[in-house]
Formats: C-alpha cells, structure tokens, sequence
C-alpha cells in the first residue's frame, strides 16, 4: 500500500492525516512519499513524520520523500492513495498579491481562498499545478484515489472531476465540525450518538439542513431562537451565519469570516457600519499566515521534541476513506464530488459537497434532492463563478475569466464590468510576473 503526500511541507497537516494512517492497522507497512517544491519545509516533515513513525508506528512504514518537479512521477508511481495539501505561491507572493491589489480598486476580503477575486486567482494557478498532477497521475497510478484538501475546493475538485481522469474526492474538515461547534455555542447538548442530521450543499456553504435529537425532536426553533438572541446580545466570532439563520432558516458549514465574502450583504464600499455590525476580520488570511509563520519555529521545536511525537487520531476523512476502502469497512463523509443530480435545484456539472458512503466499491455519494429554494439560491450564486473559473482554466480564455470575477457576489457589488477586467488584468500580470502564472 502507498500513500503520496502532495504539498507535504504543510508539515501540520501532514502530521495529522499520516498520523492518522500510521493508527489504522492496514498501513501499519504502508510505504509513505513525501512530496513537495521547498527543501527545507520538506525536510522538515520528513524528519517528524520519520520520528511518528517510529513513536506510533514501530518504524514498519517506509517514508521516502522526493524534491521537486524532476521527482514527482517517482512520488506518484503505484501509489494508492493521493493526499493533495498545495499551496501554490504561498502567503509570499502570492496571498500578499491577492489582497493588496484588490485593495487599490477598493475591494476589500477577509480570506481569499475559495471565491471573490482572490479565490478565484488562488483556483487558475493551482489548476496551472493540478493539470500536470493529473497527467502524472494517470500515466504512473491511474488507479489512486485523489484526496484534494487544497482550496478552492469546489474549483479544485470539480476541475479534477470534469476535466481528467482521476478519481477525485474533495474534503474538509468544516462537516464534521459544523454540528458541534454551533450547539457548543449555543449552550445546548451534544453528543455524537444522540444528535442525528443531515448536511449538503457546496463547500464551505453546505446547509445544516435537518437536526433531531434521538427521540425525532427537531431542535432547529431553538437553535434559530438563540442564535436570533445571541446576535442582538453581543457581538461574538459566528454573527455572520447567524444572520444566516435569522434571514434564511439554516445554518452552513464553514466560518462567518469566510462567509462574510461570499455574497454581497456584510462586506460593502462605504459601509464599515456593517463591518462592525458583523464583527468582521477584513484581512484575516494575511494576519492568519503571519501569525502560523512566526510560530512554526516554536511548533517543530515542541513537535520534534525528545525525538518522539504524542498523537491522537483527528477528525480529518482521510484515513478513514483509505481504511473503509482498503477493508470494505463502510464508513460516512461529507464529500465534495460531481453533482449529477444529487442535488436537484443546483447545476449538474457543479461540485457538490454531499453524504457519501465510503467501501471498497470507492466512494458512493447519496441522493439528496431539492434544497430549499433560498439555500439554492445562494449556492447558485457560488456555482456559477466557481464553473466559470473551471472553464478559464481549461480553455485558457481571458474572457471567460473575466466572467467568473464579474459573476462573483462580492466583486460584481462593488465595481464595474470595466473596474473588473482591468482588476483581473493587473492580478494576472502581477502572479506571472511573480513565477506564478495564471495561464
């Protein structure tokens, strides 16, 4: 069994998700490549992952890591499983570029990493990467599962799915957390075994769409009653989707910060009563990827520590998809994958993030029909840019491009048609001219 490990310098999560394996008694010997483009960030996971295999794992799997684009077949080749953690760009130059030029047409984001102008410039370069993962993929492990945790997830997945032919499944950790969290919120009772519900929609907007407890009770009228509440109380992190509740019934699955730019409602020119309303972190990407740098250090330090590495399993899919694949053990995700009609009401060429089944047949995703017609509504309002970027990249066409910006909620509120070509233009230039093209 081998697992490839894609952007393996994202030495916290692949922490997490090898970790993960090495508790899972199939990968016990599982042969582990690391892959990525920075020697030394590389190395650096190459070290922790060796020492947790050791700690964790008896030393029975073999870790091998491999630099650079000259090696990657050689990562790729007869592996399995496919783990996808890039960051094409990184925070320099890349997110510095997509936030500070935005900014001279004054356009403001909070996180730029999966819709409005930034998002949508994060999914044309990393698919400029994806595409030649892809031709790598099918050449030397056409058989692998494609475990894309890279965002834009619905550009990245969807890509993926429509345009190659490698079996791809998008996966984020907001599902999993998203029921939890808000009852923690709210003050109300959870646990795993007595509260039941269902979740579907798109990424990082996915609708919290049903929540009983045990018995069949529907706990949703005293979770729009307190969230209702809360927000007129104080102002708290999560006040953007609680409006949502308040104004559209549901809650979703992914953070108000990210929320607050996908739709034109809480972020607008000229409205920083809004801003404050809504207590919401303009820049907060940036201010995230600062803060994660200066306290790397400190973190390999305390990882890497006595040469060991404590761990527990996380919440993440991964292991739990290759294990339930690997042993016909099922098990349930919430899984971005190819519409096809599973959900009634959204375009089926969208890629959708839906209950899925997980066996040794793959992974089979679950019918769930028509949404209620406002949460339609606005994932429709995501879709379309997110399919539009998809076919840019593809077809290589400015114009198209150039759509998908005018198209999003967020960029179309705030400038004109002209305002956003000439946005794209500069952003374009400015990423080709960093080493990091766009085309």
């Amino acid at each position: 069994m081998k697992i490839t490990f894609m952007g393996a310098g994202s030495t916290v999560f692949s922490k997490n998700v090898l970790g993960d394996t090495m508790l899972c008694e199939p990968f016990h010997d599982a042969e582990i490549a690391l892959y990525d483009i920075d020697a030394t960030r590389l190395e650096e996971s190459y070290l922790l992952i060796s020492a947790m295999n050791q700690s964790l794992n008896l030393g029975r799997a073999r870790v091998e890591k491999y630099l650079g684009v000259e090696q990657r077949k050689d990562a790729l080749r007869n592996a399995d499983f496919v783990v996808d953690a890039i960051q094409v760009g990184l925070y320099d130059p890349c997110t510095i570029i997509d936030f500070e030029i935005p900014k001279k047409y004054g356009l403001r984001q909070t996180i730029a990493d999966t819709l409005g102008i930034g998002g949508i410039m994060r999914g044309m370069r990393t698919i400029h990467v994806l595409k030649d993962f892809a031709r790598d993929m099918e050449e030397v492990c056409p058989n692998a599962w494609f475990l894309n945790y890279t965002n834009p997830m619905a550009i990245l997945s969807g890509y993926m799915q429509r345009y190659t032919g490698v079996k791809t499944v998008g996966l984020c950790h907001s599902v999993q957390v998203c029921v939890p969290n808000l009852l923690k919120k709210l003050d109300m009772p959870y646990t795993n075994e007595d509260t039941i519900y269902k979740i579907a929609g798109i990424n990082h907007m996915a609708w919290l769409l049903e929540i009983t407890d045990k018995k069949g009770n529907d706990l949703y009228p005293e979770i729009r009653r307190l969230a209702k509440a809360k927000n007129a109380d104080h102002k708290h992190s999560d006040m953007v989707r609680f409006d949502y509740i308040d104004k559209f019934g549901y809650y979703c699955t992914e953070s108000s910060e990210h929320n607050a730019e996908y739709n034109p409602f809480y972020i607008k020119a000229g409205r920083d009563d809004l801003i404050e309303k809504f207590n919401i972190p303009l820049d907060e990407y940036p201010r995230r990827c600062i803060n994660q740098i200066e306290k790397w250090k400190a973190l390999k330090e305390e990882l890497m520590a006595n040469g060991s590495v404590d761990f527990k399993r996380s919440k993440e899919y991964a292991s739990h998809i290759m294990e339930a694949i690997v042993t016909n053990v099922p098990y349930k995700i919430g899984g971005n994958v190819l519409n096809n009609g599973l959900i009634s009401n959204l375009p089926r060429e969208a890629c959708v993030e839906v209950p899925c089944l997980v066996d040794a047949n793959g992974i089979t995703p679950t019918y769930v029909g028509d949404l209620p017609l406002q949460l339609a509504a606005m994932n429709s309002s995501n879709i379309y840019p997110q399919l539009l970027t998809i076919e840019a990249a593809h077809t290589g066409s400015r114009e198209t491009l150039y759509q998908a910006a005018m198209m999003d909620p967020h960029t179309g509120a705030q400038l004109s048609t002209d305002e956003i070509v000439s946005l794209c233009n500069d952003l374009i230039e400015a990423h080709t001219n960093a080493g990091y093209p766009i085309f």
